[in-house]
């Protein structure tokens, strides 16, 4: 064998051991974590207890989509269900294998951050993304809190399709994540820019398709619930935004009791004030402004790197219209930073929002402060716009 052989099977033997030993690591100190504290307070401030109660209702013979509409699409509703079976229907069995489920999923997670980062920047880069996602304390909170990690194993499983050039899979994985939350469909603008239009709209009608398919059984059973589902995200009154100061709505996000759910009327009824302005209005000038970005030549002369900054860059526009805010959106937003601008400039920018959505929730909301609103909310929107400002500048090679 020879030398150049031997560093080069060095070299990767050195890339192995890297990432293994922080998913060691990264699993291990969660799972530690999970077994030495009581399950229930464990999720004092997240929604394992929402979840348990309405997975519970299949005790009656009640099941989303057939007897009660649900505000998500199906794909956890009944990963929910099937975890509920599995505990015996047990509410401290639950927590544990939920929260077991979902640390896979974001191993699963910390993995697709890696091998995007080693494409798009090299090893060293990409092992220093991969310890940074480790230590932050934010992504642990809400692995604890509701299932948004599985919404971000999608988006970043597209973002590798895509930049990987992988058709079949990003639609593959867009549909699946639709199915999760519909949010991961913003990758479409992306796919846009990186392979154009033709390749973008394929992409959707796969991922329409998909959807389709996983709705289409429930709908033929029961299409009232299953169409007031669809419908039930988009009716929500606005909260935790600057929309919703406006709107004067001091809320979460949250539906309104599970009851509720039975009335197909309820899910098209808003619980709050209704929007001042309306939410179609709002969007006219963040897709305006969203497609005169997409439509400007590429500055950055890797491809890889300017679709990572664009993908950040329309989540954030995303969230900057979005009538509300839901701090577990952070979840997809930290790996997105980390992929888009360097290190340093990542966790700044990771740490800030962290403490104002920490202030908010649980500190603000959970003691009823909510005459403090305001600050946090306008705070936080000040630094998304800065995150836009700065993630513009990089996609026109600017620093």
């Amino acid at each position: 064998m020879t030398t150049r052989q031997v560093d080069a099977d060095d070299r990767s033997y050195r890339h192995s051991l890297g990432i293994w030993h922080i998913l060691a690591l990264f699993f291990s100190s969660r799972l530690m974590l999970l077994l030495a504290f009581p399950p229930e307070n464990l999720i004092t401030y997240g929604d394992y207890q929402h979840y348990f109660n309405l997975a519970s209702m299949t005790r009656q013979g009640y099941y989303p989509f057939i007897h009660y509409w649900y505000e998500f699409p199906p794909i956890f509703p009944y990963l929910n269900i099937g975890v509920y079976f599995l505990a015996g229907q047990q509410l401290k069995n639950y927590i544990v294998l939920l929260a077991a489920v979902l640390l896979l999923v974001e191993c699963a997670n910390l993995y697709l951050l890696y091998r995007l980062s080693f494409l798009i920047y090299g090893r060293a880069r990409a092992i220093t993304a991969a310890w940074i996602y480790t230590a932050l304390f934010v992504p642990v909170f809400f692995w604890l809190g509701n299932f948004d990690s599985l919404t971000t194993f999608f988006v970043l499983l597209a973002l590798l399709a895509l930049v990987r050039g992988q058709n079949r899979l990003l639609a593959v994985a867009l549909g699946l994540g639709a199915m999760v939350k519909f949010v991961p469909i913003i990758l479409s603008a992306a796919a846009w820019r990186l392979r154009g239009l033709k390749i973008a709209l394929l992409t959707v009608a796969g991922a329409a398709l998909i959807g389709v398919m996983l709705f289409a059984p429930f709908a033929a059973v029961n299409p009232t619930t299953t169409l007031a589902s669809v419908q039930a995200q988009a009716h929500k009154s606005s909260y935790e935004s600057v929309w919703a100061l406006l709107d004067g709505n001091f809320t979460t996000g949250n539906f309104g009791p599970l009851d509720d759910h039975f009335d197909p009327a309820k899910a098209t009824t808003p619980l709050n004030n209704p929007p001042v302005v309306p939410g179609w209005l709002t969007l006219l000038p963040f897709a305006a402004l969203g497609l005169w970005v997409l439509t400007r030549p590429r500055a950055l002369p890797d491809d890889k790197l300017d679709t990572a900054i664009f993908a950040a860059f329309t989540f954030i526009l995303f969230v900057l219209w979005s009538p509300g805010w839901s701090p577990q959106w952070q979840t997809f937003l930290i790996p997105l930073l980390l992929l888009a601008l360097p290190p340093g400039r990542a966790i700044l920018f990771i740490i800030v929002l962290g403490f104002i959505n920490f202030l908010e929730w649980p500190v603000i909301l959970s003691r009823g402060l909510t005459a403090l609103l305001p600050l946090t909310i306008i705070a936080r929107t000040l630094v998304l716009a800065l995150l836009a400002l700065e993630l513009f500048r990089r996609l026109r090679g600017r620093r």
